[in-house]
């Protein structure tokens, strides 16, 4: 049986528990430094995804991901992010976890086999003209292969986000986002390498399709949703720079536009 890249021994790592502290940091750091490089690999897919899923959304479509354990996490993680950094709806992105909310926190060993909660969980979330994201690091969860089965039946988009090129779902996707990593330091422990890989790739998705779809200007997150202190003082120093008033101007002026950033520079803009 070929072994599976998530669970092969990583040579380097074969004395692992023998290493110095030092040495178990820098080996771990070294390892870390080729996770880019894999990611910079699989731009050609990730651009594919990324043009998906803004003709999707542009058409009204939604975006969905779905995974399970560190894979379900990051992609939750993802989904969270997108209203107060983009402003979007609250329901134009999901994420989704197998075991559920509950897995956020703690493990729940077993969900990712699940094949029936992948289904039902999908068919309660996605609909036709959606994109579903499905995430696994070894390709393998059937809660997440059975999450794009319905998907498209559903007449929703698929794309698959896995670490091993030979998996199911690397197979059962439109576009198919493969991070090859290699093995872990740890053997099998794909919330290392595989995770930031994942993360990163889950970056670019989110953030590219929301800049070409117009949620920035530039580099400035304009409809963002300014709900802390920390936010707010982003918000001024945005109004400032953008329309060249002092800070008390630029408070004032959100302060009257309910802190809609976006208002402010486009009425700045048309001379109001």
């Amino acid at each position: 049986m070929n072994e599976r890249p998530t669970e092969a021994r990583n040579p380097r790592a074969t004395r692992l528990s023998g290493l110095s502290t030092r040495e178990l940091l820098e080996l771990m750091n070294d390892e870390d430094a080729t996770v880019a490089r894999a990611v910079r690999e699989a731009i050609p897919e990730i651009e594919k995804a990324v043009d998906l899923i803004v003709a999707l959304l542009s058409a009204g479509g939604r975006l969905r991901y779905i995974g399970a354990g560190t894979s379900g996490r990051l992609g939750v993680l993802d989904a969270s992010e997108a209203l107060p950094t983009f402003g979007v709806e609250p329901e134009l992105v999901h994420g989704m976890i197998a075991g559920g909310d509950s897995a956020l926190r703690r493990a729940i060993e077993g969900a990712e086999d699940d094949a029936g909660a992948g289904a039902r969980d999908v068919r309660g979330a996605v609909r036709k003209g959606d994109v579903l994201v499905g995430i696994s690091a070894s390709g393998r969860a059937r809660y997440v292969l059975a999450a794009l089965a319905a998907a498209k039946e559903l007449g929703a988009h698929t794309v698959a986000m896995t670490c091993d090129p030979g998996s199911p779902l690397a197979h059962a996707a439109d576009v198919a986002i493969v991070l090859r990593v290699g093995p872990e330091v740890l053997a099998g422990s794909s919330r290392l390498k595989a995770g930031t890989a994942t993360k990163l790739a889950l970056n670019m998705l989110s953030t590219a399709a929301m800049v070409k779809l117009g949620r920035t200007k530039g580099d400035l997150m304009i409809d963002m949703r300014p709900a802390s202190d920390k936010l707010r003082e982003r918000a001024i120093r945005i109004v400032r720079d953008e329309t060249g008033v002092d800070e008390d101007e630029a408070r004032r002026r959100l302060e009257s536009a309910g802190w809609d950033v976006r208002a402010v520079i486009e009425s700045n803009a048309a001379g109001r």
